[in-house]
């Protein structure tokens, strides 16, 4: 009986010990850090609780105004947090070789969706994978896309503008998720699918099965984090088998059918193919590697790009004054072009361009960038009279998005919906290191630019023929809810939609490329 007492007893120990071994880390160092922030309740309350991690962002960014660096504990493990610009800078651009990967999934390889997707790839094969799909996001490539996004953009737009007066308020998420889902089946897989009147069809279905990060997904996350040679031992997957082979025998299928017809499409399955028997001996991408890439393309466009919308077009419901300018451009661009709408009218957009890019500074799509550290650097002193920190291999460092572009000291007051912010030259606040929702450096977001026009043309469509009116549903102020990865509203996107009487008339696809 007491063998099994001191062996109970031994067993907690070892735990007490494991877990709270590196407690005193950040005091050693003299490193600031949130002490009321244990190592447990940092990401606990996130992960289960479902607390916005938008919330432990802010708490740790401000924990010390003048620090240019401050700890915290990411679970049991030290984490950096950069909250100075141009060390932010020095760390994503001029010292990229010391901080090259983010941490990945490289262990599951039972996992290959995430094992073997850009995010995920480390090192040489991140470098070329990176190299081989940057072509498939070039202006050239944007605009043969956008003729497919403004078609799906217009069944939506009419969608929307065409609602029976007693299913007029409508939650945009949905939507807008069903939008971007089609556009990424188009334009990524050669698959026509609209969601408006097949509401169940396989695309949609798996795809909302596969970004739904629930409760459940955040569990399996943390234990990847904390204890991955579980994860391995008992074969817990993030996403099932069936959606797995969906997405293999999805991209399988593609190639077969536009090899034996000869069916040439500019995306990123044709630069794919095209690589065939060209990489060299081992370096050759199998279908594992073709499917992986193309579904973190369709992962973050079906979720993240869909946030994005709803918080732009909630920011502009809620703003009259901003709806009613955003309009009058629309409309104007609309009366140039006599209804037929180019690519370069759409980036000529000024005003929309401002509305976008300040939702994406009050609501990031992602509130933290990470980044592993591969070769050791030194970082300097924290604060003055303290000691340089050097960081070591595979230890990581925090990026706060969030906390940074909701920094008083750099946006005027940060929590208000500002588009005038980016005007009259959005590139100066987008080069200034303040703005960070698409990362900086070579690991920056590959598919920024898609997600940007796939939004602008959205938005065009909609806000050229329908109002947007708070509701009794609408959630005012926003509140923010954490799922899985991305932002969401606590509450929904609910509107009242209603149809412009003085809308211009939204006619078809201009194939010029010359401005209206």
């Amino acid at each position: 009986m007491w063998a099994t007492i001191l062996a109970l007893l031994l067993v907690v120990l070892s735990i007490w010990y494991y877990l709270t071994r590196q407690y005193n880390y950040f005091e050693k160092r003299g490193i600031p850090y949130p002490k009321q922030l244990t190592q447990i309740r940092n990401m606990w309350d996130a992960i289960v609780k479902q607390k916005p991690v938008t919330d432990l962002v802010e708490e740790i960014y401000n924990v010390h105004h003048e620090a240019i660096y401050v700890g915290f504990y990411d679970f049991m493990r030290p984490v950096i947090t950069i909250r100075d610009i141009e060390l932010v800078k020095s760390i994503t651009v001029k010292y990229f070789e010391h901080f090259q990967d983010h941490q990945g999934f490289q262990d599951l390889q039972d996992e290959p969706l995430f094992s073997k997707n850009l995010f995920g790839l480390c090192g040489d094969r991140w470098r070329e994978i990176r190299t081989l799909l940057s072509p498939a996001f070039t202006s050239s490539k944007m605009k043969s896309m956008f003729k497919l996004m403004l078609e799906c953009a217009d069944q939506y737009g009419n969608f929307m503008a065409t609602l029976p007066e007693d299913k007029r308020t409508l939650e945009l998420k949905d939507t807008f998720t069903r939008y971007t889902n089609d556009v990424i089946a188009t334009c990524a897989f050669g698959v026509s699918v609209n969601s408006i009147t097949d509401r169940n069809n396989k695309f949609y279905e798996y795809g909302r099965e596969s970004t739904n990060f629930g409760r459940l997904a955040m569990l399996k996350i943390a234990m990847f984090r904390c204890v991955p040679f579980l994860v391995k031992m008992f074969g817990i997957k993030l996403v099932s088998r069936r959606v797995e082979d969906f997405f293999k025998d999805l991209v399988e299928s593609t190639i077969k059918y536009r090899d034996d017809n000869n069916v040439v499409r500019p995306d990123m399955i044709q630069l794919m193919m095209e690589t065939r028997g060209k990489l060299g001996p081992g370096k050759e991408l199998t279908i594992d590697d073709m499917t992986a890439q193309a579904f973190t393309f369709f992962f973050g466009g079906f979720e993240s790009t869909s946030a994005l919308m709803c918080f732009a077009a909630y920011e502009v419901g809620v703003n009259p004054d901003v709806q009613k300018r955003l309009q009058e451009e629309i409309d104007q661009v609309l009366e140039n072009c006599k209804g037929e709408v180019t690519y370069d009218a759409i980036n000529g957009l000024k005003y929309l361009d401002a509305v976008i890019y300040e939702a994406l500074r009050i609501y990031p799509v992602i509130v933290v960038a990470d980044r592993r550290c591969t070769k050791a650097f030194e970082l300097p002193p924290a604060l003055p009279g303290l000691k340089p920190y050097v960081i070591q291999k595979d230890e990581y460092l925090w990026i706060p998005i969030y906390g940074i572009q909701h920094d008083p000291a750099y946006f005027k007051e940060p929590k208000k919906f500002n588009p005038d912010r980016f005007l009259p030259d959005a590139k100066v606040v987008l080069n200034s290191g303040t703005f960070l929702s698409f990362g900086m450096g070579p690991r920056m977001c590959i598919g920024n630019r898609f997600a940007l026009l796939e939004t602008k043309v959205l938005l065009f469509n909609i806000f050229a023929r329908c109002n947007l009116k708070p509701c009794s549903k609408t959630c005012i102020p926003m509140k923010l809810m954490q799922k899985g990865f991305a932002l969401t509203s606590k509450e929904g996107f609910w509107f009242d939609i209603e149809p412009r009487k003085d809308a211009k008339l939204v006619g078809s696809v201009c194939n010029s490329s010359a401005s209206c």
